[in-house]
């Protein structure tokens, strides 16, 4: 007798996509098809309303400044946030959204430890933030829902894992995964009307690792405003990773597999520059799935003339990030 959760995976390896992207297809078409039905899923747009962007400290570090800010995501919503600056830079540069995926808190990009986990976490090649300055770019690190101040346990643990908090959001007809992309879509409208000085808007990266990998590619897929996406340990067939094994309730979006597989959406990033990054050995996102999902992203940006713009990154390793070998790509597609 087959067991419940086969019996879905089968389907799900039966179904085809409603909106799968395919070579025969009018792309610029099936993009803005595939785009509404993607925001519908998410639950998006959201209610408008003020920034009301508030800088709430300036501090001076050894190599760069930080500037702590807070704004209005949707109304009643504030989302903290950090913005790095490399020291004696000539501004604006290259600014870095960077995304915790699945940890305590936004601290562990800027590389600050408040938890006995996060040394490790930081060591494996979390501190995002402070890579990018390295790189000479500005960095912004946002607190994303259901994690660090926003939303965890007594031990740090977000509260989307920890307590399912983020399932609330379904009775709404809203998705955890769509909250999060609201909020960087919201911060892109901050870097356009206050960070401009800081941050040169026509090169925008969103890089994540792990959740945080999970709401770059969304965001990318969603905004268009992102040049450069950079979704690490995060792209996988659904049947092969977010079906097929135990992941917290946030990366379910209602439906969504009936309309795409992640392949497919990724083709909605096209024609922007996007460097999907795994580990060979990563047990949660599989190597199959990746590179099944990125020969779907593959053929839309060949279709498009930008084969040279979509590009794979395997690192040796398990389920981390992989900046000695990323760091130069986005270099280099920055510069294209």
């Amino acid at each position: 007798m087959i067991k419940s959760k086969d019996y879905v995976l089968n389907l799900a390896r039966n179904t085809v996509p409603m909106l799968a992207y395919s070579e025969g297809l009018v792309f610029e078409e099936w993009q803005d098809k595939a785009k509404t039905k993607l925001a519908e899923l998410l639950g998006l747009p959201f209610a408008d309303c003020s920034a009301d962007f508030c800088v709430v400290e300036k501090t001076q570090h050894d190599g760069y400044i930080s500037i702590a800010f807070t704004f209005q995501s949707e109304p009643g919503y504030h989302v903290p946030c950090t913005l790095l600056v490399p020291s004696g830079a000539q501004l604006p540069l290259p600014g870095v959204i960077c995304l915790q995926g699945h940890s305590r808190g936004a601290h562990i990009s800027l590389g600050i430890p408040k938890f006995p986990e996060d040394v490790k976490s930081i060591a494996g090649g979390r501190d995002f933030a402070l890579q990018a300055v390295s790189e000479g770019y500005c960095a912004i690190v946002l607190e994303q829902r259901y994690m660090g101040v926003m939303g965890q346990a007594a031990d740090g643990r977000p509260a989307c894992f920890t307590d399912n908090a983020a399932m609330g959001s379904l009775l709404l007809g809203r998705t955890a995964i769509g909250e999060r992309v609201w909020d960087i879509h919201r911060l892109i409208d901050v870097i356009l009307e206050n960070l401009t000085g800081y941050i040169d808007t026509a090169k925008i990266v969103c890089l994540g690792n792990s959740g945080g990998g999970t709401a770059t590619f969304y965001a990318a897929c969603y905004d268009e405003r992102i040049s450069l996406a950079v979704p690490s340990c995060a792209v996988c067939t659904y049947e092969d990773s977010i079906m097929a094994m135990s992941h917290c309730p946030c990366n379910f979006v209602p439906g969504i597999r009936t309309y795409f597989n992640m392949g497919d959406l990724g083709a909605l990033i096209a024609p922007r520059p996007v460097i999907v990054v795994c580990g060979k050995d990563d047990d949660i996102f599989p190597i199959h799935g990746v590179k099944a999902s990125f020969d779907v992203m593959r053929r839309a940006y060949k279709a498009v003339g930008k084969e040279e713009l979509c590009r794979l990154i395997v690192g040796d390793g398990g389920h981390q990030f992989y900046p000695g070998d990323v760091w130069p790509v986005v270099r280099m597609l920055l510069d294209v």
